[in-house]
């Protein structure tokens, strides 16, 4: 045995050093970049496979602990590059206030956090509140805003919309129609 052999902790041994054996490896990006488009590319290649696509939609996590985003497939995990919004809005549901993500997931639409994306118009608005003080970033997508903004109406006091059987109006920074 050598000396560097029996400096080594057995395996099974409960005595590790300093971050070996302490859980899974350090998360760094492997070059798989979420666009604020939705559209996915791995070291600037564009992914073109339909399923991969969807499956890395579906398995988009937030870390809370890290303050990162990964991708996580049965026991992989690798962390990812968020441009604008590691959730997309896929759908409304008008009628309980809520959106459904990405991910597959439900959340309650906060109208309130609604907002226009600085990179080209598309809202957002915040959703998952419970993993990280103040919510993370939900982008629509062009079919959630197009449903969303169906359900838009001229009140007496400026633009209004029906959530949860409620009359609400706009938040101000949507007032306008783009």
């Amino acid at each position: 045995m050598t000396p560097s052999e029996s400096a080594r902790p057995a395996r099974g041994d409960s005595q590790t050093s300093e971050g070996e054996g302490a859980g899974p490896p350090p998360l760094h990006p492997f070059g798989l970049v979420l666009h604020h488009d939705g559209h996915w590319t791995h070291e600037g290649q564009p992914i073109l496979n339909r399923r991969i696509r969807e499956k890395f939609d579906r398995s988009v996590r937030y870390l809370p602990d890290q303050a990162k985003y990964v991708v996580q497939i049965g026991r992989f995990r690798g962390e990812i590059v968020v441009e604008e919004a590691g959730f997309f809005v896929r759908d409304v549901d008008l009628d309980r206030a809520g959106v459904i993500l990405s991910d597959g997931s439900r959340d309650a639409l906060d109208l309130e956090s609604l907002r226009v994306s600085e990179l080209d118009g598309a809202y957002l608005c915040t959703v998952k509140r419970e993993l990280a003080p103040g919510g993370l970033p939900a982008r629509f997508t062009h079919a959630a805003q197009a449903e969303f903004l169906t359900a838009v109406d001229e009140g007496e006091e400026g633009l209004v919309i029906r959530l949860g059987g409620r009359l609400r109006p706009m938040p101000p920074l949507l007032r306008e129609i783009p």
